[in-house]
């Protein structure tokens, strides 16, 4: 009975893999940048890695410094994004050269931390913003997980926590003022505007210099478009960007789901092979 039995599960799962594989997957279509959306040109070659922006980006949003590993805790110098550090400036390096490069939120065009988000606590709301509502927010982190770029952090401090990430400095903006990190920037490195206006200025820029630059403007494309936008004189993957397709996460998940769930023809299938093996078990039972 125990052959009979095995037999029949392996059966049950090569039979759910052959319709999961024979239903025709439908792309879901590429979602667009809103007509209003803004977003930051960082320029690496520009940045000196003075940390004005971390400084500045901690101000505007009340952050606490972070002291870890520093002894009696009286330099502020984040290593990565954290719960207490919303924009930060690192050192890359690539063969004899390196750079510095400021990460914070991508403001994805389709991002996957808004797709994960069961309850609506993370949104792609005015200026095509992601920002974190923490009236809808219930902890469930899988904001963290979803995320391509590793930046939405937890609290795990505070008694009542929050999703730390940079929100463009909305706050500001409601004022017509700059984002803080822009504000503060001695060089220009990073500026703000209408990301099509951005990526029109990124590509003079290339243009101007094309044996300077790298001939892409990160983000334009990326993981189906960021309203953060990069541009660098040594290779984006040695800045840490390791994804390069075009395809948002959200994209590509859900066009696997609807392919799946399509005419519910999957879980109709599972079902009745869940159901052959009750029977069989039943009837198993009763012979002996």
């Amino acid at each position: 009975m125990e052959t009979d039995r095995r037999s029949l599960l392996k059966g049950l799962a090569a039979a759910a893999t052959m319709t999961v594989v024979s239903t025709k997957a439908e792309a879901r279509e590429r979602r667009k940048a809103p007509p209003d959306a803004v977003g930051l040109l960082y320029d690496a070659t520009l940045c000196v890695g003075c940390k004005a922006c971390v400084v500045a980006c901690k101000d505007a949003g009340n952050l606490p410094a972070d002291v870890d590993g520093y002894g009696e805790g009286l330099y502020d110098a984040p290593e990565g994004l954290n719960e207490s550090t919303r924009n930060v400036i690192q050192l890359a390096k690539s063969g004899s050269d390196s750079s510095f490069v400021k990460k914070q939120c991508m403001h994805c065009v389709d991002p996957a931390c808004v797709s994960a988000c069961m309850m609506g606590a993370l949104g792609k709301r005015e200026y095509g913003i992601v920002s974190w509502d923490n009236n809808k927010c219930i902890g469930c982190r899988y904001c963290q997980v979803a995320c391509p770029f590793n930046v939405p952090k937890f609290q795990w401090s505070k008694t009542s926590p929050r999703i730390i990430k940079c929100e463009l400095c909305r706050e500001r903006l409601a004022e017509n003022k700059l984002p803080a990190c822009v504000d503060a920037c001695p060089r220009k490195a990073v500026i703000f505007g209408k990301r099509d206006e951005l990526l029109r200025e990124a590509h003079r820029r290339i243009d101007e210099k094309p044996d300077f630059y790298v001939p892409k403007v990160y983000g334009e494309t990326e993981v189906g478009g960021t309203q953060v936008l990069y541009l660098s004189h040594i290779p984006f993957e040695d800045l840490g960007f390791r994804f390069q397709h075009e395809e948002s996460v959200p994209q590509t998940q859900q066009t696997v789901q609807h392919g799946i769930y399509k005419g519910f023809v999957a879980p109709i299938a599972l079902y009745g092979l869940l159901g052959a093996v009750m029977f069989r078990n039943r009837k198993s039972g009763k012979d002996e």
